[in-house]
């Protein structure tokens, strides 16, 4: 395993885990190794697949939207039942979005393979309309997109198509298509340009809107893809529409497309969701690196504000501005592909999420994946994620089973074992992070599968914290009650390093 020094504050963090546990090299035994021959394995399949999924409770159900006019239903987050799927206008999800004048591809057109695409939805409830609000885009290009916004009584439909809100991917010859005149000036324009094409360096692809209310209860829509990055604008309540800002530069906002939160120069940024916790106080902004095939190292990322519009920052306090030519090192990285022992098959391109919390207080981060089988066949998962000590989220190993619960009141010697351990790293590549075996000592070391001393541990039994130092990289986490997909009862560690590295290491409780 290959840990990144961030030259942070370790010999410090020594100290206070060998203070506060009072551990000594001479304390404790050495736990037996596991036999992993009672080690069950599995390849878990709930049989819905929803791409960029975007979650919403209603009435006791959890409803996920995704491309392609799919939908489903969950009661209890485990079990879905898919609702509706297909581009088509047989399709009970939309009442007129092929009508005669179909509105919602006058702009756009068909796409390469001659049909129409309809992607990344998000649905809120507006209680201002009394209404169900859809947002998602249709596009024909890499950059000739819109984001659209229907309404519905019902959570599940019909949606009514109501308005195209904002373009992108015009030409001096085709922005009089789109409403871009209507909020900046002729002058204006020439800025949205590039040798008479559209910026697409500067400026968004417009897919993948998600909307979020903040603490004052303003409706902000963030959205975009690759291109020029992720773009917020605040959303008027009463109608729906954007409220397009006055120009400031200075601060990165633009009159129509409003103000730049993270991205540019056609990074492979995309799929922006804020979730906001009104525990931490803080808005999470999670994204999506790499391509979403199979092998394209999708992955999701992180980032947090004390602010709606920013601006955003990862765990050592940077943003992705345009200023930077490499983005991979920026960003919390929750998680990307990556297996198990007790896995039959690999996660792969886990990306394109949402999030939310339930009134019970629990954090649930869902999204797509594929699968190490050699194929791009993708499903739906959910996840739990809980708070760290200093107020960022991490996820869990595993898809939720209702298990997961921080783990309290252990002692060292219930905590000390041999755990499977992956450093999800910064990297955005097509390699398999597969966990490899180390011995967490009751005496707060931590060795590898050579027996070599890497780092230290320790653990607070009255909050679950659980804070590592590997290989001169300080991460801190939760300890958690969990049951992999294989039906393993496990205690895991979820952490975060310094350096945005998602660090997992999982004890399998075989008997």
């Amino acid at each position: 395993m290959k840990w990144r020094h961030t030259g942070v504050g370790f010999v410090s963090l020594v100290v206070i885990t060998v203070g506060v546990l009072g551990m000594t090299a001479s304390c404790s035994s050495v736990p037996d190794r596991p036999n992993l021959s009672s080690l069950r394995r599995s390849a878990l399949r709930v049989g819905v697949s929803v791409h960029d999924p975007s979650i919403v409770k209603a009435e006791g159900k959890y409803y996920v939207f995704g491309s392609h006019m799919v939908s489903a239903v969950s009661s209890d987050l485990i079990r879905w039942e898919l609702l509706t799927q297909g581009v088509s206008k047989y399709n009970r999800l939309f009442s007129n979005l092929f009508d005669s004048e179909m509105r919602a591809f006058t702009y756009v057109g068909r796409n390469s393979q001659g049909g129409y695409s309809v992607w990344a939805p998000d649905v809120i409830y507006n209680p201002v309309m009394g209404k169900w609000m859809m947002y998602f885009c249709t596009t024909s290009t890499y950059i000739k997109s819109n984001i659209c916004f229907a309404t519905a009584d019902e959570v599940e439909g019909p949606y009514t198509y109501q308005d195209t809100i904002i373009y992108s991917g015009f030409t001096p010859d085709t922005i009089a298509e789109t409403n871009v005149r209507d909020f900046v000036d002729e002058k204006g324009v020439a800025r949205y340009f590039h040798l008479n094409k559209y910026n697409n360096h500067l400026w968004p692809n417009a897919i993948d809107p998600s909307l979020f209310y903040d603490a004052e209860g303003r409706l902000w829509m963030v959205y975009g893809s690759w291109s020029g990055g992720i773009f917020i604008l605040e959303l008027d309540k009463r109608t729906g529409y954007p409220i397009h800002p006055g120009e400031d530069p200075a601060k990165g906002i633009d009159p129509y497309f409003g103000r730049h939160l993270a991205g540019g120069y056609h990074n492979s940024v995309e799929g922006s969701y804020v979730l906001f916790d009104e525990e931490t106080g803080y808005y999470y902004l999670f994204v999506s690196y790499g391509s979403l095939q199979s092998n394209g190292g999708y992955q999701i990322r992180l980032f947090r504000s004390k602010y709606p519009d920013g601006p955003y920052t990862d765990k050592r306090g940077d943003t992705l501005d345009r200023s930077k030519s490499f983005h991979y090192p920026y960003g919390v990285k929750l998680m990307g592909n990556y297996s198990f022992p007790s896995f039959e098959i690999a996660y792969m391109a886990p990306g394109h999420n949402s999030a939310m919390i339930d009134e019970d207080g629990k954090i649930f981060l869902v999204h797509h994946t594929r699968f190490d089988d050699g194929t791009e066949y993708h499903e739906l998962r959910v996840r739990r994620m809980f708070r760290t000590g200093d107020g960022w989220l991490v996820a869990s190993p595993f898809a939720y089973n209702g298990s997961e619960e921080i783990a309290r009141g252990l002692s060292r010697e219930e905590v000390a074992g041999y755990y499977w351990l992956i450093n999800h790293g910064t990297d955005i590549s097509s390699v398999i992070k597969r966990a490899e075996e180390h011995l967490f000592t009751p005496s707060g070391r931590v060795r590898d599968g050579r027996g070599r001393d890497v780092g230290s541990w320790s653990y607070e039994p009255d909050t679950g914290f659980v804070h590592l130092q590997l290989g001169g990289v300080r991460c801190g986490g939760l300890l958690i009650h969990t049951r992999d997909e294989a039906g393993n009862d496990t205690l895991s560690i979820s952490a975060l390093s310094d350096g945005n590295e998602s660090v997992w290491a999982v004890k399998y409780l075989l008997p």
